[in-house]
């Protein structure tokens, strides 16, 4: 197989897994294009703050559920029919949408379709992350927050062009692979483990490199199988592990804490504070979608040209200081929900929320491939799971309070984004150890917890550990017999 063939697998891999993002940026973004729509207020009878705050975040609760499900489907089922089982249920959730006779019916259908995005939004990226090399892991993860993008997209054009119908069809419509080399070892099916490694890196030409890097997977993973402690409690018992947890939930809590969901779910009534009304409130939520891709392709690009934590530190900066900027104009231009008299004020908190979106680029990348990195194999599924399920429980949180919060507190509730951004700048700065360019074997050197010499490094090192190993498997095998 040539360097471009095995390049294309592995790309076109992660490629059509990244679906899993374009249902994610969907789903999410629907509800923008949908909830502030004429007939959808008229068809369910003018939903108060409350209930759309459970419209809205019923759909998070889903994903706290799908997100907690990979826990144990990643390795149960493997990860290929998980995501397939995640792109059913995403079906199944979105006709209920689609024909909503109730507010309830609605309720039900997004909490589905959470499900699936919960599954699929923790398992795409760790997928993707096991079958890439280092080189591009972070790009090839990172596809999840692109793809997320192009959903967000066409949700909120389809949802601007709607609006133009005067009838349901205006909120109905919007609603309407190879296997991880790395999971084959850790199910002991060597032989397919390095059928698929070559499929994804050989280029004819680096023969010894994937022999060393199979021997470099293969002999992590043993070693952590002999050591490995199988009990939830487990995972913050041993300080290496429960760091790793600790990072991985932290990125992904601040992620949610930039404010990113306020601005997304909730544009529509952000922009009515401003007396901008709901086709042209659609259309500045579907020009930011538009250039939050052509942001997250660029970002995609840098990511590893730059690492990962300065570009964390950069966004959550900017996230802060432009909602900062949109929280002071208002204090001086928007009073009472009434439209701004000074047109550049307006102007220029419109274009802050443009501003928020590039600086929050990094955040929506790279939260998702950090916490798919820098898992050991043995507690993967279950460390990219919790860090996910902390994402969605911040979400459901966020999702049922902003729409009340904005009625009583307006543009002040940005103040608490801002403090946040800056407390997430500061602890990617003291506490993220940067992963850019580390197989996913080597991130044991990073946290202190390395089990065996790696083979890409240390060859005879990793020969003679190996011995050691087989050694101690005999021996316990004979036990057992015995």
């Amino acid at each position: 197989m040539s360097l471009v063939d095995a390049i294309a697998v592995t790309i076109g891999s992660g490629l059509f897994l990244a679906i899993g993002g374009f249902l994610f940026g969907y789903d999410s973004g629907v509800i923008t294009s949908t909830i502030g729509q004429p007939e959808f207020i008229a068809y369910f009878g003018k939903p108060d703050a409350s209930t759309e705050g459970g419209i809205v975040s019923s759909f998070t609760a889903g994903a706290i559920l799908g997100a907690l499900s990979v826990s144990w489907l990643a390795d149960a089922l493997g990860r290929r029919k998980t995501i397939a089982l995640g792109g059913t249920i995403s079906a199944i959730g979105c006709a209920l949408q689609a024909g909503a006779a109730s507010v309830s019916m609605l309720i039900a259908g997004r909490l589905i379709a959470g499900m699936a995005v919960g599954m699929l939004s923790a398992l795409v990226p760790m997928y993707c992350s096991e079958i890439a090399e280092s080189s591009y892991r972070g790009a090839l993860s990172g596809l999840l927050q692109f793809m997320l993008s192009w959903g967000y997209f066409a949700a909120q054009w389809i949802g601007y062009g709607c609006n133009y119908s005067s009838t349901s069809f205006q909120w109905a419509l919007p609603f309407g692979i190879p296997k991880s080399p790395r999971w084959l070892m850790e199910k002991d099916r060597h032989d397919e483990a390095r059928e698929a490694l070559y499929k994804l890196h050989f280029n004819g030409s680096n023969q010894e490199y994937l022999d060393l890097e199979f021997a470099e997977i293969r002999d992590t993973i043993m070693a952590e199988k002999l050591l490995a402690v199988k009990s939830w409690s487990g995972l913050i018992q041993k300080p290496s592990w429960r760091k790793r947890l600790i990072l991985g939930c932290g990125i992904q809590a601040w992620g949610q804490l930039s404010g990113i969901n306020v601005i997304n779910y909730y544009g529509v009534s952000i922009y009515k504070l401003l007396g901008i009304g709901t086709r042209q409130s659609l259309m500045i939520i579907g020009i930011s979608g538009s250039l939050s891709i052509i942001y997250c392709a660029l970002g995609l690009y840098f990511l590893e040209k730059v690492g990962r934590v300065k570009p964390m530190i950069f966004s959550a900066t900017g996230c802060g200081l432009a909602l900062l900027v949109n929280s002071v104009l208002s204090k001086y231009y928007v009073a009472d929900g009434q439209e701004s008299t000074d047109k550049n004020a307006l102007r220029a908190m419109v274009a802050m929320n443009l501003v928020f979106s590039f600086f929050f680029t990094f955040t929506g990348i790279i939260s998702w491939v950090y916490p798919a990195e820098i898992f050991p194999v043995e507690i993967r599924a279950r460390g990219n799971s919790i860090s996910t399920l902390v994402n969605w429980c911040l979400g459901l949180l966020i999702g049922q309070t902003a729409p009340l919060a904005l009625q009583k507190i307006g543009f002040k509730f940005f103040y608490v984004f801002f403090v946040f951004n800056l407390l997430a700048a500061a602890s990617y700065w003291i506490f993220f150890p940067e992963t850019k360019g580390k197989t996913l074997e080597q991130m044991d050197d990073l946290f202190g917890d390395q089990l065996v010499p790696h083979a890409l490094e240390d060859p005879a090192g990793a020969e003679a550990a190996r011995a050691q190993m087989q050694e101690k498997e005999a021996v316990i095998h004979n036990e057992m017999v015995v």
